[in-house]
Formats: C-alpha cells, structure tokens, sequence
C-alpha cells in the first residue's frame, strides 16, 4: 500500500518536516492522530485554508485521524504570523457566528462519522486558563530569546509586537499538547507560515512528557511568480457562496495563468498525476481545456457537481456567445433609479465591479467597460432603462468578469 507521505511529496504537498525519515516511518506502518488549526477570524475560510482542508483530506483517505481544531480561544488574541500589524479584535458574538461557519465547511472535506476525524475548538481549554498556573505550567519552558528570533515575530518588531500577540505562540503550543494529551494526536500539520509556532508545540510536550510529536508544513498557494494566489481586486477568493459566487469561483480558477496549471491540479484536485502531467502537458489553446477542468473540479469540491456544472455551462454560453447567464451573479435593483438614468461609474462600483469611481473611470477610459455586449468609452454615460432588454442588462468587465443587472 502507497505511503501517504509519498503521495504527499509527489504532488507537492510538503514544504519543511522536523523528522522526515521517522515521519515517513510513522505514517506507514500506524493510524496516526493529528491537527489542523483554523483560526475564526471571518465566517467563511478562503483559498489558502483549502490546501490545508486537501492536505487534511489526503491524510484520512489513507487512514489517519484528522483533528479539526477551530480557534474559538486563539481568535480572541489573534496569529501574527505572516501580519504587519495587529489583527482586528473580535467579539465573542463574532468568533461564536464564525466558528459555525468554518465548522459547516470543514464537514464537506473531511468525514466526522464514527469517530474517523474529531472537531475541536480551543475555546475548551484556553478560555477557562488561570493566567498565573497557565505561566507557572507552560510559560516556564519557553524562551524569550529563542521566541523572538521565531520568523513569526520578526517582522512585526521594527512596527511593534503587542505583549497579547506575543502570547499566541505559547498558546498554539498548548493546543497541540493538550491534543497530545487528549487524543494522543502526535503530529501537528500547517502552512508553511506556522513553522515557529508548530516547533513550539512539538518542544513542549517534549519537555512536559518526554515524549517524541511531530510537525510538517504545506506549501502555500502562490504563482510562478511567487505571490500568494488567491487575491481578487474585490478581495480574497472565499469558499462560502455568500462572499463569492460559485461562477466567480469557477472563473477564477478558468483564468489562472499558463504556468500555475500543474501546480494547482496537484494541490487543488484529487486528480491523479499521470492525468495531472497529461494535461499540464497542454499547450496553446490546449491549455484552456486543462483550465476548465481544473475549474471545474475545484469548483465541484467547493460547492458541489451541480454547481460547478451550471457555472462551466454559464462559462461556455457567454464564451461561445451564447445567451445562458443563469449562473452569473446578478443584482437585481428598483426600476425607477435608472428612470432619469444614473451614472455608469457609480453602478460598476455598486456593483462590486470596481472599488471606487475613480477606478471606474480609469476602467471605461481602457476600453475596459462593455453593456450588452457593446463597449463603453464614456465615462460620463448615463445608464437608463434603454439599455436594458427583457428587464436586464449584461456588464462586462475586461473579457471575462460578467455582471447582469436586472430591474424589479
């Protein structure tokens, strides 16, 4: 039987390890207990949680326990990993809202039946701590020294690191020990950015039960060019329907550049790599097809095959000129605003087409604006109920980001 861990390395799942060979080891010949932590700092997790939710998948699929562990107690501080400045603090009401939310789409990757995953939240053990013991207990086998020069912490000392941000590190270490302690979960798996705070786990329960844990990183998500993927110019690329719609999911995917093809059917599908190099293999207008199945099958994960069916077939109408938009975001708004007409600049930014009118205008003056099919070059046009056929109106941004509008 394959070892995971190899499959993990073949399709580029694995950044750093703290022991390789034992990891390896460990994963072939035993069911093995380990985590996963997402922190609520919104309701809905986006496209660089999902690498983990894949990483976490793969891992179960071939027998290993995963923990789920949702931060409803390391939310109230907030990981400065990878941050510039400080988190926005949240309230109870917020982390309780957005703790629900992960929790439902966690439950689509991963199976909680019959004991084979557990979902957890820190929120347990950590909202209850006495600060005083918790320093005494855990506090004491962490150095300042050795904190500080973690990756974690170094950007943020030239703008300042507050003293609450300063104790998430001892935090997260106490997660994986209580998980140790709890479940016997022995290895502790993140992106590549949690590096610091999983070593910190891993010595604690070295030092607190002599006994041997385990950390591994996933790559994260970025493109040939070595920026995080996953941006839009109307923010990040959220797997809730209700932040982004399954369509724009879809064509998100559809128009990833050339290069960054292989690299997300390895990370984003179940594919298998024979089939994985055949299509990466693609090129010129052959490519295309490799995207519209990496498309698809990423969209399918997300929000189901009926789903990613009705947005590939909306992608193909409007691609071959076809008429079928019953995917395509729409807005719907009162007939009367566009009666004595409104300004086309302020409609693409109601829309969520653009973030300002500046950048409107900007966008219309590029040539960048069609309604109906029909370039728009005037930044000053007034949009009436003229532009309108059956009741709606076609907006297209670029060459491929549509909009309908339609009138109540």
């Amino acid at each position: 039987m394959e070892n995971v861990f190899d499959t993990l390395m073949e399709r580029g799942y694995i950044k750093q390890t703290t022991h390789e060979d034992e990891i390896r080891e460990l994963l072939g010949k035993e069911k093995v207990t380990f985590y996963i932590g997402f922190d609520p700092t919104a309701d809905s997790l986006h496209v660089g949680h999902f690498i983990a939710m894949m990483f976490m998948s793969h891992m179960q699929k071939a027998g290993h326990r995963p923990i789920a562990l949702v931060g409803g107690g390391t939310a109230m501080i907030g990981d400065p990993s990878g941050r510039t400045d400080m988190r926005q603090m949240l309230t109870d009401e917020d982390i309780s809202h957005n703790v629900a939310s992960i929790k439902s789409q966690l439950e689509r990757f991963i199976d909680f039946s019959d004991e084979k995953a557990i979902l957890a939240n820190n929120a347990d053990w950590l909202l209850d701590l006495n600060y005083v013991n918790f320093i005494r207990d855990i506090g004491v086998h962490f150095s300042v020294n050795r904190m500080l020069s973690a990756e974690c912490f170094k950007q943020r000392l030239e703008k300042g690191l507050s003293f609450l941000e300063f104790n998430y590190m001892l935090m997260q270490g106490y997660d994986f020990y209580v998980l140790n302690q709890k479940y016997d979960c022995k290895m502790q798996l993140g992106g590549d950015d949690q590096w610091s705070n999983m070593i910190a786990g891993m010595e604690l329960i070295r030092r607190k039960e002599g006994k041997q844990a385990y950390a591994m990183t996933c790559t994260l998500l970025t493109n040939s060019e070595g920026q995080k993927m996953g941006k839009t110019a109307n923010g990040a690329v959220w797997l809730s329907a209700d932040k982004m719609s399954p369509y724009d999911f879809y064509q998100y995917w559809r128009n990833v550049e050339d290069a960054d093809v292989n690299k997300c059917l390895r990370l984003l599908t179940f594919l298998p790599m024979d089939e994985v190099e055949s299509l990466s293999a693609l090129e010129g207008a052959g490519i295309n097809k490799a995207k519209e199945i990496l498309a698809y099958e990423v969209t399918s994960l997300v929000h189901g095959a009926e789903e990613a069916e009705k947005a590939q077939s909306a992608a193909r109408a409007l691609f071959s000129g076809g008429t079928d938009s019953s995917s395509i975001p729409t807005t719907e708004l009162d007939s009367s605003i566009f009666q004595e007409g409104t300004g086309l600049l302020g409609l693409l930014t109601e829309l969520g087409l653009t973030k300002s009118n500046g950048e409107a205008r900007r966008l219309v003056q590029q040539n960048g604006v069609s309604i109906n099919d029909v370039p728009v070059s005037d930044p000053s046009k007034v949009v009436t109920l003229d532009d309108f056929v059956d009741g709606s109106m076609m907006v297209r941004k670029g060459k491929k980001v549509y909009h309908r509008v339609s009138v109540k």
